[in-house]
């Protein structure tokens, strides 16, 4: 019988969480102080401790680094009182299978718990010296990993996301990040990366967007010096640059039908020449790729590769819009103002209520790139301790339930203070390259042609002004 260790100081808590287990099949021991815990853990062997984060005596992060340092084989879930995203990924860090937040719900939690014994146990499994990936894969779970641009939500969209994520980690499973523009796609990438056995080896993202065709070889597999006119120096390409690690495609449905002939025959051999050298340089390339367009239906109109997509589609992750996370959004917001506080070294401690009803009720066509946008903008315009609706864009402040901020307002006071022309010339290129991506969904090709401009330029200015982030 698998045994469960609950810590909490709240007898009537303990009592329910022991009955209800007990129902479920568990043996259960109730401790209600952490020194208690640890006689418990002395005396005997748990698959599981379900340790509240407030004790008297101490709290659930002590208690997590004290049981992993004795009793490693232990797997330990936190019960949070509130939702805190650093705690929540300090917690992962340091070694919990997951937590739980207050309300307690007996479905999530039965869940919860199984997945969490049954990860425990394969943990713990004896290791065959012939399966070394096994082994690589077992070294990689006991820790999870996160970029600071990586939030963790409490939304049942963000939960299934994380948990796809620390399934494939592991892997060496090619990977389709599927998701419309702007949904975070890269820090997923990147989360697959650093929970992977090769988060020690390069990281390394191509935009496949802006790629040329005279410019795909070049940067794909890199060239000698004198290859060929303008070659004036040895180049190494983005494969050889994350040999060992990790590449990451962005916008791979934008590639040309030659250039993914070529890239399919790198992925199938897993070699590649320099453009002006015989030498073969042998792979070893987890590729992630990523693309907010449907590639099944590509493939039917001739414009993608099937067999190359059946390559790159080992495992795929849809990514939900910023719409259908909740409060989530919330999560992502104040993690922006935290990193914009640190660029512009301010001190924009929160966002007003006004604030908060815009962004929960706004539907964030431009997904979290926009609002971290949103959030940057919002701190260089706040000038107090707390963000207000008059440092918002006008069709945003629009949804707050209370005052709105009018550009065309007679209350200079409501007015954001621009006075350097160059800064204001900024501001109207920013929100009129906004406006224009957000009614094409962020089609950086259909953009460009409305603004009249090279798809080239449109990256530059994106860049310059910091949309491209």
């Amino acid at each position: 019988m698998r045994k469960i260790l609950i810590v909490d100081d709240e007898i009537n808590i303990g009592l329910l969480l022991s009955k209800f287990l007990t129902r479920n099949g568990f043996e259960v021991t109730s401790a209600i102080s952490g020194a208690s815990a640890m006689e418990h853990l002395a005396k005997d062997n748990y698959d599981l401790v379900l340790c509240d984060y407030r004790l008297e005596d101490t709290d659930g992060k002590e208690m997590l680094v004290r049981i992993k340092n004795s009793y490693p084989k232990t797997g330990v879930i936190i019960i949070t009182g509130y939702s805190d995203i650093k705690l929540a990924v300090e917690l992962i860090k340091l070694g919990a299978y997951d937590y739980i937040t207050k309300p307690l719900y007996p479905d999530e939690i039965l869940n919860t718990i199984n997945k969490a014994i049954e990860t425990q146990n394969a943990l713990n499994a004896p290791i065959s010296h012939t399966e070394e990936p096994q082994k690589e894969k077992s070294k990689t779970k006991s820790t999870y990993v996160f970029s600071d641009e990586f939030v963790i939500g409490q939304s049942a969209a963000s939960k299934d996301l994380m948990k796809q994520i620390l399934l494939v980690a592991p892997t060496a499973y090619s990977v389709i990040l599927i998701g419309d523009s702007g949904t975070g796609k890269e820090s997923v990438a990147k989360a697959i990366h650093l929970n992977s056995p090769r988060k020690d080896k390069p990281f390394v993202a191509m935009d496949c967007g802006s790629l040329t065709k005279e410019l795909a070889g070049s940067e794909f597999f890199g060239h000698e010096k004198g290859a060929f006119t303008g070659a004036l120096y040895t180049k190494i390409g983005h494969f050889e640059m994350a040999n060992g690690g990790t590449l990451f495609l962005d916008e791979v449905g934008n590639l040309s039908y030659d250039i993914q002939a070529v890239l399919l025959r790198t992925v199938q051999e897993r070699k590649i020449k320099r453009i002006g050298s015989t030498k073969e340089i042998d792979l070893d390339v987890r590729i992630i790729v990523a693309t907010n367009e449907n590639l099944q239906e590509a493939i039917s109109k001739g414009r993608f590769r099937e067999d190359l997509y059946h390559r790159f589609n080992e495992f795929a992750i849809h990514l939900p819009p910023l719409s259908q996370r909740g409060k989530d959004i919330l999560s992502f917001a104040n993690s922006f103002l935290e990193v914009a506080n640190k660029e512009l070294n301010k001190e924009v401690k929160t966002f007003s209520q006004e604030v908060i009803d815009c962004f929960l009720n706004y539907n964030w066509p431009g997904n979290v790139r926009e609002l971290k946008n949103v959030v940057r903008r919002a701190t260089l315009l706040t000038e107090t301790e707390e963000v207000q609706t008059k440092a918002l864009p006008l069709e945003i402040s629009t949804y707050a339930k209370g005052s709105i901020y009018n550009l065309n307002s007679e209350n200079e006071a409501e007015k954001p203070k621009v006075r350097d022309l160059k800064n204001a010339a900024l501001e109207a290129e920013y929100e009129t390259i906004l406006n224009v991506l957000k009614e094409v969904n962020f089609n950086k090709t259909k953009a460009a042609k409305i603004l009249n401009i090279d798809r080239k330029t449109l990256y530059n200015k994106m860049k310059a002004i910091d949309l491209d982030k």
